[in-house]
């Protein structure tokens, strides 16, 4: 069976697998070790294991369950409750302060977390009915929550940066300084929205007549609510990117913070460490066997020679560098509405990023691109983790169809975003050649 065949059958596979609905890891490893029993015969039983043992035994990876077992702990710690109120407070009289100040907390949330659902649920359950009671529109409540929740993955510490070096060869920590800039760029950008959109749409905010009874925050108790935040980004990036430790060890150091802040904070007990542990074992085994399916399946491609095939067919469709590259980042969008964020990482980056880099492209830019566009998979039905826990959490007046409207100006947001990047490379590159 010539290379050709094989390259295209094995896609057409994995596609055929991913739409019938089954896990992407063993979708990805069952293809694998199928196609590579075809080519190679039993030897490939070695190659499970080989590449499972290179999984497992990646130092970088140990930081993936530090990292969620951190913003679990962050979240157990009740320590957006006070930061959310003090918020609340001082931007009251501002029209549309109150979604301001929840995309505020999920940035400061997002810079202590690399996990997506600790922050959309937390900021789903605390900011959501703030913002209806207030009487904020469905969709303009629930579009903020998703976006700014979402930051999580993209604002170091950022699993899917852990994930995504390795892959790519990659330093993580200059992924991590790469990152800063574009997500504090988004999260301003997503702020403008609301306070542009509060100020056009008179019907964004229809005022409720009630007052509510709300505590009252000294300028003390706000300083005290922003500390925690403040003391957990310094033990993780202040560490990172001061040279002080890699990122694995101060993953460590911020669940040690986090640790201590939910102890000061009287919420840690034997069943909320059990919580985050347990909670953390899930994810983190799901990330792996993943990784470990892709990696059987990308070996046996690359075995039958399918990147060959894939480069110098996109080296012959003639559209060009420029042309690659925005096939490259539609492909990662179409997918994102499709699998799971960690799927398409272990699916493009080993196919397609030696194609970039054949091109001539930045890898570490052409790697941010491909990162911020990833957000875009948290908010595109039908699969779209972020819609997801805010339909869990919402209530339930709040429709499925106001959830999916609130996204579609965010989603815009990012590819405004891409276009910024592309246009100003130095937006993601300019903090790690200063490092």
């Amino acid at each position: 069976m010539s290379p050709e065949v094989m390259t295209l059958t094995m896609l057409f596979a994995v596609l055929v697998g991913v739409f019938m609905g089954f896990p992407i890891a063993f979708t990805l490893g069952g293809m694998g070790l199928i196609f590579g029993s075809i080519f190679w015969g039993p030897q490939t039983g070695a190659l499970l294991a080989a590449k499972a043992f290179s999984v497992y035994n990646n130092y970088t990876y140990v930081a993936i369950p530090l990292f969620i077992f951190m913003g679990t702990m962050l979240d157990a710690s009740g320590v957006a409750d006070t930061a959310f109120g003090v918020l609340n407070q001082w931007l009251k009289k501002f029209k549309g302060g109150l979604g301001v100040g929840t995309i505020i907390l999920c940035t400061m949330f997002a810079a202590c977390t690399g996990v997506v659902g600790a922050s959309v649920t937390a900021m789903g359950l605390l900011a959501l009915p703030a913002m209806l009671s207030r009487g904020y529109k469905h969709s303009l409540a629930c579009g903020v929550v998703c976006a700014g929740g979402s930051l999580g993955i993209l604002i170091p510490p950022s699993i899917m940066l852990v994930l995504f070096g390795p892959m790519a060869n990659v330093s993580v920590v200059k992924l991590f300084s790469a990152a800063i800039i574009p997500g504090l760029g988004l999260s301003v950008l997503y702020a403008l929205y609301v306070i542009i959109y509060t100020r056009l749409k008179k019907d964004a905010i229809v005022e409720n007549s009630e007052q509510q009874q709300e505590v009252r925050y000294s300028v003390i108790d706000g300083i005290k609510a922003f500390l925690p935040f403040l003391f957990l980004i310094f033990m993780v990036l202040g560490m990172i990117l001061f040279g002080v430790c890699s990122p694995t060890e101060a993953a460590a150091a911020g669940s040690l913070g986090a640790i201590l802040l939910a102890g000061a904070y009287r919420k840690i007990n034997m069943r909320v460490l059990i919580n985050a542990g347990v909670s953390s074992l899930k994810i983190s085994a799901m990330v792996m066997f993943i990784a470990t399916g892709a990696n059987i399946f990308t070996s046996v491609f690359f075995g039958v020679g399918g990147n060959r095939v894939m480069t110098d067919f996109f080296m012959s469709l003639d559209i060009g560098a420029g042309g690659t590259f925005v096939a490259v980042l539609l492909l990662v969008f179409i997918l994102g509405m499709l699998i799971d964020w960690v799927g398409i990482l272990l699916i493009v980056i080993p196919i397609f990023m030696p194609i970039l880099n054949a091109f001539g492209f930045d890898t570490l830019w052409s790697s941010m691109m491909i990162i911020v566009m990833l957000q875009t998979s948290f908010l595109t039905p039908p699969f779209a983790h972020a819609l997801f826990y805010i339909r869990g959490v919402a209530p339930p007046e709040v429709s499925t169809a106001s959830i999916y409207r609130g996204a579609v100006p965010f989603i815009l947001i990012v590819v405004f975003m891409l276009v910024l990047m592309a246009v100003f490379p130095g937006i993601c590159t300019w903090l790690p050649n200063r490092l």
